[in-house]
């Protein structure tokens, strides 16, 4: 799906359509989690206790770096 990137008052938005909107379960009003992947953006309805999950899961992965390397080979 092609969309694009519109002046919004003083803001710059991206406006998504109905259909997107539907199969995405968002409405007007909630908020949505932006993810940069290898294949591109990911965009997913925010939940509030998987982003805690997520960044407790960050801050293991960089402490234990090294043993993740190991246990990887």
């Amino acid at each position: 799906m092609k969309l694009e990137i519109k002046k919004i008052g003083n803001s710059t938005g991206l406006i998504l359509p109905k259909e997107l909107l539907a199969r995405l379960g968002l409405s007007q009003g909630d908020q949505v989690l932006v993810t940069e992947t290898p294949d591109g953006i990911k965009i997913s309805r925010y939940v509030p206790d998987l982003e805690q999950g997520l960044e407790i899961a960050r801050k293991a992965m960089k402490t234990y770096r090294a043993a993740l390397t190991e246990l990887a080979k």
